[in-house]
C-alpha cells in the first residue's frame, strides 16, 4: 500500500510538471528564471551557513564562521550571488520597459506596477516582525537580542531599495555602457584607500557598483552578450582582476561581510566585489546554453518555475525560518550543536549542514502562510463571485509579472 501511495504521488508530480511545461509560452527565455533560481538558492544557503545565533550572557548575538574559520572564505565566492540578480534584473527591466512603450503604457504606470509587485509582500514582513519585536520586548527579552534578530530580517531589504532605484532609472541607464559606472567605482576606491579619503565616500558605490551588472543585463536585453567570447572575457578577466586586488591590493578575500574585519567588500561595495561580480556575470552567460538544453525537461523546469513563483517569499522569510528553528531548539535546554554553539571548528560546519533540512521545513511553513501576499489578488472576470483562483503556472500565463524581478541579497 505504501509503495502504491508513493507511486501515485510521483505520478501526480510528473503530471504537474508536464502541465507547467505546457502552460509556459514557447518564446519565454527559461534561462533567465533558472539563473534567478540559482541565485536565490545561493543566497538562502549562504545566509544559513554563514550566520550563527549564539546565546551569551542572557543575550543572543549573531556571529559568522568566517571570522573563526577563514579557510571557509571560498564559500562566500559561491553563495554571494548579488551580481547575477542585478544582471537578470537589468535584463528584465529593460525588456519590460521596451514592451511597455510598445504597448503605449506610460512610464509612471509601468514603474508603479513594478514597485507594487516588489513591496507588497514586504508589508507582511514589517507587520509580523513589528508585532514580534513588541512581544519580545514586553516579555522581558533584552533590547540587544531583539536588535540582533530584527537586523537579520530587515537589513537585507536594502537590496530592494537599490533595485527599485535602478529599475526607476531604466530609461536613463538602459543604454549606459557598464564601463562608466565601473570607472566611478574605481575612482571612489582610489580616493578612499589610495588617498585616504573619507570612508563615507564609498556609499557612492552602492549605486555605481550594482549599476555595472544592471547595465550588462540591459545590454543582454538589447541582444548583446550573446557570444561565448564575451562570457569568457568577463569570467577570466573579472576573476584575474579580483585575484590581483586581493593579493596585491589589500582587499578582503571574502565577498561577504565578516564581523570584526577592517574592510567589508559589501558594506559598501568595493572594486573587488564589482570585478568579482563581472566574473559571475560571465559564468552566468556561459551557462545559458547548457541551461537552455537542461530546461527542456519538464521536471527541472517545473522546479525552476515554482522557485520563481515564490522568489519574494523565500527571500523575505528564510532568515525568519532559521531563527524560528533556533528559538525552538532553545526549549531543549542545552545548546544544540550546529544551532546554538560557537562556529569555531570544522565540526560546526558538518553539524550546521545537518540542520539545513529542518530550516527548509520551517521555510515551507512560512511559505504556506505568506505566499499569498506575493501573488496578490487577481481581478475576477465576468463579475462572478467565489471564483477560485488557479495557480498562474497552470492557466497559460506563467510566470506572472510579480516574480520577474526575483530579489535577493547578502548582507
Amino acid at each position: 500500500m505504501l509503495r502504491e501511495s508513493v507511486r501515485r504521488h510521483v505520478s501526480a508530480l510528473h503530471h504537474l510538471a508536464r502541465r507547467i511545461d505546457a502552460a509556459t509560452p514557447a518564446d519565454r527565455d527559461r534561462t533567465v528564471d533558472a539563473l534567478r533560481s540559482l541565485a536565490i538558492l545561493g543566497v538562502v544557503l549562504g545566509h544559513w551557513m554563514v550566520t550563527a545565533l549564539v546565546a551569551d550572557s542572557g543575550t543572543v548575538r549573531a556571529v559568522s564562521p568566517l571570522h573563526f574559520l577563514p579557510q571557509l572564505t571560498p564559500v562566500s565566492w559561491v553563495f554571494q550571488t548579488l551580481a547575477v540578480f542585478f544582471l537578470v534584473g537589468g535584463q528584465v527591466a529593460a525588456q519590460s520597459y521596451a514592451a511597455a512603450r510598445a504597448r503605449g503604457r506610460s512610464y509612471r504606470r509601468w514603474l508603479g506596477a513594478r514597485v507594487s509587485r516588489l513591496f507588497r509582500p514586504v508589508a507582511a514582513v514589517l507587520v509580523v516582525w513589528g508585532v514580534v519585536a513588541a512581544a519580545l520586548l514586553a516579555s522581558g527579552i533584552r533590547l540587544e537580542t531583539v536588535h540582533t534578530l530584527g537586523k537579520l530580517v530587515l537589513s537585507p531589504l536594502w537590496f530592494l531599495l537599490v533595485f527599485t532605484a535602478l529599475t526607476a532609472a531604466t530609461p536613463l541607464v538602459a543604454r549606459l555602457h557598464p564601463l562608466w559606472p565601473l570607472a566611478v567605482v574605481l575612482h571612489v576606491d582610489l580616493v578612499r584607500f589610495g588617498l585616504g579619503g573619507p570612508g563615507r565616500l564609498g556609499w557612492i558605490n552602492v549605486a555605481a557598483g550594482w549599476l555595472v551588472p544592471f547595465c550588462l543585463g540591459a545590454a543582454w536585453a538589447r541582444g548583446g552578450l550573446r557570444d561565448r567570447t564575451t562570457g569568457w572575457v568577463l569570467l577570466v578577466g573579472g576573476a584575474a582582476v579580483t585575484a590581483g586586488l586581493v593579493v596585491w591590493g589589500g582587499y578582503p578575500a571574502s565577498m561577504v561581510g565578516v564581523p570584526g574585519a577592517a574592510v567589508s567588500n559589501l558594506n559598501p561595495p568595493t572594486l573587488a566585489v564589482v570585478t568579482f561580480g563581472l566574473a559571475q556575470c560571465g559564468a552566468a552567460l556561459l551557462l545559458i546554453g547548457p541551461l537552455r538544453r537542461a530546461l527542456r525537461r519538464p521536471a527541472l523546469w517545473a522546479a525552476v518555475a515554482l522557485v520563481n513563483l515564490s522568489a519574494m517569499t523565500i527571500f523575505l522569510w528564510h532568515q525568519t525560518a532559521m531563527m524560528a528553528v533556533t528559538a525552538t531548539g532553545l526549549l531543549a535546554g542545552d545548546p544544540l550543536p550546529g544551532l546554538h554553539t560557537l562556529p569555531d571548528g570544522a565540526g560546526w560546519v558538518l553539524e550546521r549542514l545537518g540542520w539545513l533540512p529542518v530550516f527548509v521545513v520551517a521555510l515551507g511553513v512560512c511559505w504556506a502562510a505568506f505566499h499569498p501576499y506575493e501573488q496578490g489578488r487577481r481581478k475576477r472576470r465576468g463579475g462572478g463571485r467565489g471564483i477560485r483562483r488557479r495557480p498562474p503556472a497552470l492557466v497559460g500565463e506563467y510566470p506572472p509579472a510579480s516574480v520577474v524581478e526575483g530579489p535577493a541579497c547578502l548582507r
